[in-house]
């Protein structure tokens, strides 16, 4: 069995950010590492532009921005959870990434840090220091000096890296060496500021847990570590963090109390109001007199260090919870979050409405971390809707995640027939809409808006054609109408309400199709006649006319210069007969451009559009085919031609602007939208079927508001902002552990924990609580409260009488106690709730049950009416029955031989069990003739995996994620003829997906559509730690072949990245063993083939023996399975 792995949503959690001028000496960049991502911004007048967002064969420990003297952008440094390491650089002229530099510093017998890769750079550019392993300080000594240093003043990296005459600039990194400490457990560690050597301050805890503080002084040049004679020792244990000052000395910050001891070691403190613990802290000035502080309950602090006397501090407001606090400039601060969404602050000098010294600009969706996830079709449209559990502490939230583009309905007309629909202004400089012109065999109606802003219809408007159906309408400069019908083009004058000019066809001729733009009319006649207007005052003047050698069955004269938006210079036309767009010169109507296109229905809608500065030619055909190339007007030229379907039936085009960006709706029987980002185009789809038109309807300045037309009437409705997935929050201010979507009672079902924190020392406990909500509007209709240190495990529902369809479900909560003083929860409960269906009493939970348990009720799952849980070192089988008049939940058998049962998955009689050390374990229900219930071990993965997650890909593979961040598949050795083979599950995939996956589970975020032939017998969703969703798609051993060979062609036009192949990161690794990439594809890469230039594209389709068009639509079919 084969998969393809895909991301659909990108990790969205901000680890560490950086601030540097690394594209440019004047820019401001932000740097925010994404995990296996690097995203790069440059601070704007309005805000942050995203100018790179570049994916990493690795996960980023930790990133450092230095500039060496002489340089005049920041180089950036970035070290890896596998020990490798190398530095970036920007080239402006080409405006590329450069790798400065690449090695690593892999210590083999070392053990780990405890707290990850700790990273310092040393603030005079002498080295940068690592805490990869414990008890050891790896030191990367860096140029300080150089005999032609003079000459390298002023010059930017790329310009040293090229000097010959250099052979080690300043700033290169030299060969690493480590240093023995004494010190295990360190916290945090800086390098000070104004020392003679390099001189390290480090945080650390002992083996009694108690915290000191020691500094050591580097000798670069005998490579050894002198111990400094100053150090502060038995310190306050909730010290987390410290920070070097840049006129000297140090931050200690302590929950209760912020230390400073300044260059001489003498110290100031200042005692916090509230308990607290700081998670992130930037500077605000350069000598490091100002602070901001961020901590675990969202509160930014300012805290000031003056010359001379006291420290003090100032309450700004609420953030999200800071993993990374940066202040960029001029009251710029970005806000890096692991549980909320990030956000861009700025401060002010005055309180607003909230009472905060700040003001939150803009926010940046983060789901992570995703703890559980459930898949649901609430729309029933035929497409999965995913809901998280994201984020934690006070940042806390459901995330309800769907493909596409949402119309909320405002208003909806019942009238048949419609073949055409506008917008119009009350006069051509409105700011808004007041009428909606709809066309008919036969006829026009309009609705107008009325004082009470209310659609009604009127009988005549200004001279328009009533009784005809409307071709084309549009207001024109001059405070005109033009309207367009089979028998006249009319030019009606609003100041006057009256026609002012009309021209009419030749006898026996008719207009057939027609576009309006402020200046210019083009109608097309039957016999491949084409007629082009110019607006000449209040006049409608005949330019040119030419006939075709075809039938035109569609025109568009939108402008593309948006210095002159109101004419345009060529005209594109579509032609049946032959099936193919033609592009012509205005006003001449010679023909620039021919472009056939292949297909056997006509061109029904052609559009000239600019998206992002780049003018293209969209055409549509009447089978759902949809092109588009890449057009320029000066020579007509048409390039980079792409095809993809869009549905079956006939497609229309319509511009519109949503957020100040242009856009363009594809009405269909799959409508989409399409719109661009980072100069490629993207296509959404829009949450409703069968549209037949579309036009923009603006019926106040600030209100966008889209009509669609169906075959029994319109609905106007807003418009979802445009984004490849609609994320739509669910605010809890407490963290979402599991969910789970009961049918039966329409609710969902949420797990929380909310922490309290204790006044005295500010050390968090947590209140516990099962919750249910409509799983329509959201709203929360009951809850339940947990035990004093009760934790929640686990949600289901069960349905235990199987035979009856109206039997009740219920939700199975699974419980542990946890008390400092156990080492593991020695008991906890099998709670059963039922959600009352009757008027008084509706969607109250009631507690049906409840069953104690010795241990913790790990994992839950429904099981042909009865119920699988894990409980510690064990699962077991519970049948739900009525003893004494009272239901209850009775035990009927169990399996033992487990080290941690943490996943329970049942398919059929069979129960797939992920174990915290031994893997996946197989095991069967049976019942004997005797009566006697057991469930027997069928077979074991032998291998010592962490698993972290489990689903069943059919009755024969399983699928499993690890805590080594990788991706394995599972088989049974059902028709093997040796017993022993037989009890062994074979590891047939192997994947490393450098994520930790939380849950796998059956799904599909795209729109199911039976009329294409799936890519993918099968689709599952996985969620992570990270904030990213993946999709897994079972593929075809065709498939795998092809895509396989593609892969390695992208690897290698791509080429490694800060030095680090693919091939190498997609190696299945884990502490005991390591095994190459089998039966899976990285979808990310094949996908990254669409972000290639056309050249490249070329190579690659050369070498596999396809043209580029063709490659590039296989390509795109993938892209949508997510």
């Amino acid at each position: 069995m084969y998969n393809y792995v895909v991301t659909a949503h990108k990790p969205s959690t901000v680890v560490s950010s950086v601030r540097a001028s690394f594209s440019a000496p004047d820019e401001t960049n932000l740097i925010l590492n994404k995990t296996t991502r690097l995203e790069f911004y440059t601070l704007v007048p309005n805000g942050l532009k995203l100018f790179m967002d570049l994916p990493v064969y690795a996960r980023i420990s930790a990133m450092e921005v230095y500039r060496p003297r002489g340089c005049t952008t920041d180089l950036l440094f970035v070290a890896t959870a596998r020990y490798q390491y190398f530095v970036l650089s920007y080239d402006v002229e080409n405006q590329k990434l450069i790798s400065e530099a690449t090695g690593n510093f892999k210590y083999r017998v070392g053990r780990p840090a405890e707290l990850g890769v700790l990273s310092v750079m040393d603030p005079s550019c002498r080295m940068i220091g690592l805490y990869a392993y414990q008890g050891l300080l790896t030191v990367m000594p860096m140029v300080t000096n150089s005999g032609k240093q003079k000459q390298q003043l002023n010059k930017s990296s790329q310009q040293l890296r090229r000097d010959s005459r250099i052979s080690q600039p300043v700033g290169t990194i030299q060969k690493p060496f480590n240093l023995r400490l004494k010190e295990l457990l360190i916290r945090s560690m800086v390098l000070l500021y104004n020392t003679e050597l390099p001189t390290i301050a480090i945080l650390y805890e002992d083996s009694k847990n108690q915290c000191h503080i020691k500094t050591y002084r580097i000798n670069l040049k005998e490579k050894e570590c002198i111990d400094n004679p100053w150090k502060l020792t038995n310190i306050d244990d909730t010290s987390n963090l410290l920070v070097a000052v840049p006129k000297g000395g140090f931050l200690i910050v302590q929950s209760k109390t912020i230390i400073y001891y300044d260059g001489n070691f003498r110290p100031r403190q200042i005692d916090l109001e509230f308990p607290t613990a700081a998670r992130g802290i930037a500077a605000v000035d350069d000598d490091g007199s100002r602070y901001l502080i961020g901590d675990v309950f969202g509160q930014l602090i300012l805290i000031v260090l003056p010359d001379t006397g006291d420290l003090y501090t100032h309450f700004l407001g609420k953030i999200s919870v800071p993993s990374s606090l940066l202040y960029l400039d001029h009251s710029y601060v970005f806000v890096g979050s692991h549980f909320g969404d990030s956000q861009l602050i700025r401060l002010r000098q005055d309180k607003n409405e909230q009472g905060f010294l700040l003001d939150i600009l803009e926010k940046f969706i983060n789901l992570s971390p995703i703890q559980d996830f459930c898949v649901v079709n609430l729309e029933r449209q035929g497409q999965g809707q995913v809901i998280t559990c994201s984020g934690g502490s006070r940042d806390g939230s459901l995330r309800i995640i769907r493909n596409g583009v949402g119309i909320t309905v405002q208003a909806t007309l019942d009238m048949s027939g419609i073949n055409g629909i506008w917008s119009l202004r009350p006069h051509f400089d409105a700011d808004y809409d007041d009428m909606l012109v709809i066309s008919f065999i036969g006829a026009t109606r309009i609705l107008k808006l009325s004082q009470g802003e209310e659609l009604e219809e009127i009988d005549q408007y200004c001279g328009f054609d009533m009784t005809r159906s409307t071709i084309s309408t549009a207001n024109i400069i001059g405070n005109l109408l033009a309207q367009v019908t089979e028998t006249s083009v009319r030019l009606i004058d609003l100041n006057n309400q009256r026609v002012t000019s009309e021209w009419n066809p030749p006898a026996l001729s008719k207009i057939t199709v027609a576009d309006i733009n402020p200046t210019q009319v083009v109608v097309a006649l039957g016999g491949g006649n084409l007629v082009y207007f110019e607006i000449k005052g209040l006049d409608l003047v005949e330019i040119k006319s030419t006939t075709l050698e075809y039938e035109i069955s569609c025109v568009n004269i939108s402008p593309l210069d948006i210095n002159k938006p109101i004419n345009s210079t060529v005209v594109a036309v579509g032609l049946w007969t032959i099936i193919g767009v033609q592009i012509l010169r205005l006003p001449t109507l010679e023909i620039i451009a021919n472009q056939p296109l292949e297909g056997t229905a006509i061109t029904r809608s052609v559009l000239l559009t600019t998206f992002e500065y780049n003018h293209y030619l969209i055409a549509a055909l009447g089978d759902g085919q949809l092109f588009h190339f890449i057009f320029t007007p000066e020579t007509g030229r048409l390039s980079e031609k792409k095809q993809l379907s869009l549905g079956t039936q006939p497609i229309m085009l319509t511009s519109f602007t949503s957020n100040g960006m242009n856009h363009v709706f594809a009405a269909s029987d799959r409508p989409t939208v399409i719109y661009s980002s980072n100069k490629k185009l993207l296509y959404s789809n829009v949450n409703t079927k069968d549209v037949t038109y579309m036009c923009p309807f603006r019926p106040t300045p600030m209100a966008t508001s889209l009509v669609i037309t169906h075959e029994e009437g319109l609905t106007i409705g807003s418009i979802d902002e445009i984004q490849k997935l609609h994320i739509r929050t669910i605010p809890l201010n407490e963290m979402p552990r599991r969910i789970f979507h009961q049918e039966y009672s329409n609710t969902i079902g949420i797990l929380t924990t909310r922490p309290v924190p204790d006044p005295e020392t500010g050390i968090q406990e947590h209140l516990s609580f099962f919750k249910i909500l409509d799983d329509q509007s959201f709203e929360f209709y009951d809850w339940s409260e947990m035990l004093p240190h009760e934790w929640v495990h686990c949600l289901t529902s069960v349905k235990f009488d199987q035979e009856k369809e109206a039997a009740p479900e219920y939700y199975i909560v699974g419980t542990s106690f946890v008390f400092p003083n156990e080492p593991e929860s020695e008991r906890g409960r099998i709670l059963v709730f039922h959600v009352d269906k009757e008027a008084e009493h509706a969607h109250k939970l009631r507690l049906v049950h409840q069953k104690e348990v010795r241990g913790a009720v790990f994992t839950c799952a429904p099981f042909n009416g009865k119920l699988l849980a894990g409980i510690n070192s064990k699962v077991i089988v519970l049948e739900w029955n009525s003893q004494e008049g009272e239901e209850q939940l009775t035990e009927v058998c169990s399996y033992r031989e487990l080290t941690m049962a943490l996943h329970v998955v049942s398919r059929g009689h069979f129960v797939i069990v992920g174990d915290l050390m031994r893997s996946v374990t197989l095991l069967a229900y049976k019942e004997t003739e005797k009566g006697e219930k057991m469930l027997e071990l069928i077979s074991k993965d032998y291998n010592q995996n962490w698993l972290l997650a489990i689903e069943a890909l059919d009755d024969e593979e399983f699928i499993a994620s690890d805590a080594d961040l990788n991706l394995f598949t599972l088989r049974k050795n059902s028709d093997s003829t040796d017993e022993e083979e037989r009890k062994k599950l074979e590891e047939v995939g192997a994947f490393h997906l450098g994520d930790q996956i939380n849950r796998i589970r059956h799904g599909s975020l795209a729109m199911n559509n039976p009329d294409i032939e799936p890519i993918a017998s099968r689709t599952l969703l996985f969620c992570t730690v990270s904030g990213a969703i993946g999709v897994i798609a079972t593929i075809s051993e065709e498939r795998f072949n092809f895509l396989q060979k593609l892969e390695h062609c992208i690897d290698k036009t791509i080429g490694p990245i800060g030095g680090l192949t693919h091939s190498d990161w997609r190696v299945f690794q884990n502490e005991y063993r390591s095994r190459e990439v089998r039966d899976f594809i990285d979808g990310d890469l094949i996908e990254s083939f669409l972000d290639l230039p056309r050249k490249d594209m070329a190579e690659i389709a050369g070498t596999l023996g396809k043209k580029v068009d063709d490659l590039l639509k296989i390509v795109e079919e993938y892209t949508r399975i997510h």
